[in-house]
């Protein structure tokens, strides 16, 4: 995906807010699912100044629907006194045949839900869950290796001379 200096993407009309790059390191993504975000007004405004942390947050199915959980919002400094809980759980806005899909696959394989990524699309927040399973210490080492010998190997190109 082609994106510019501001994270966003002409084409499909997406404007990055944040990237959880820790949850590709440690969980193999096995599906990816994109889903609404239900937020209040202060909140909207507060992802729109990049005050988003995903780090440690996911993604878990409560009576039917989906909530994401730790996920820190900022305050949004001008709604002073009546700004939003910045970590309360946010319901995720998906189809009943997919939320009921997604349960089955958590419950019985052992999978998790966790979000990678929150944009806007087209002026509205969306989340992007995957569907992961939790990797092993040795698996993250051998994948650090792997990205390590790749880098040393472009750089040894690069540096060649003919």
């Amino acid at each position: 995906m082609a994106r510019n200096s501001s994270g966003t993407d002409a084409r499909n009309g997406i404007h990055l807010v944040a990237d959880n790059r820790k949850a590709r390191h440690d969980f193999f993504v096995e599906e990816v699912i994109e889903a609404g975000l239900a937020l209040v007004g202060t909140e909207v405004k507060a992802l729109r100044e990049h005050r988003l942390n995903l780090r440690d947050s996911y993604a878990r199915v409560k009576n039917g629907e989906i909530f994401l959980y730790g996920v820190h919002i900022g305050a949004y400094a001008p709604a002073g006194q009546f700004s939003h809980a910045e970590t309360r759980p946010r319901k995720l806005l998906m189809h009943r045949r997919e939320i009921d899909r997604l349960w089955g696959r958590v419950r019985e394989r052992g999978y998790s839900l966790v979000p990678l990524r929150i944009y806007f699309k087209d002026g509205r927040a969306k989340a992007e869950i995957a569907l992961a399973k939790g990797k092993k210490l040795y698996d993250k080492r051998e994948a650090i290796a792997r990205k390590t010998t790749r880098r040393e190997l472009e750089r040894a190109l690069k540096h060649k001379k003919y």
